[in-house]
């Protein structure tokens, strides 16, 4: 049953984000999900696919090459956790800031609890600080203890 779990959580990144397959995220994610550490344009926590299809469309519009690799995975009853590494170029303007064309790489983990091959629920939390100094958003010499 674990390994049914890990291969939900790798079949999210690679299909959905690494290959892009929108179609994927219907096949994944469950109608009531909840989507933790994630906000839709209104800041609001993502619920349902349908909430998450934009938050997808633009950050895949902003970085159309994203590869997200999945370095571990644990997997503890119905959950896995999965630390990941970001490498992507902003080529495109899906979160409100010019695209620089220069690579960016954070990381961040991810922890999904599933049900058969729908994940339910997720908890993310991403290093988007570091993703916003390397895009010029933010000044790392502002930021206590970086």
């Amino acid at each position: 049953m674990e390994h049914q779990y890990e291969t939900v959580a790798h079949r999210w990144f690679n299909e959905v984000w690494n290959q892009g397959r929108s179609e994927a995220i219907d096949e994944l994610l469950a109608g009531d999900c909840i989507v933790h550490g994630l906000a839709d344009e209104s800041g609001k926590e993502i619920h349902g696919p349908e909430r998450f299809k934009p938050f997808f469309e633009n950050f895949r519009g902003a970085f159309p090459d994203i590869h997200i690799t999945v370095e571990d995975t644990v997997v503890e009853g119905d959950k896995v956790a999965a630390p990941c590494t970001v490498r992507a170029t902003p080529t495109g303007e899906g979160i409100g800031v010019a695209p620089t064309n220069l690579p960016v790489t954070f990381t961040g983990i991810c922890i999904v609890r599933t049900q058969g091959d729908k994940v339910v629920e997720a908890w993310n939390n991403f290093d988007f600080m570091t993703m916003f100094q390397q895009l010029g958003v933010v000044n790392s010499a502002a930021t206590p203890g970086v």
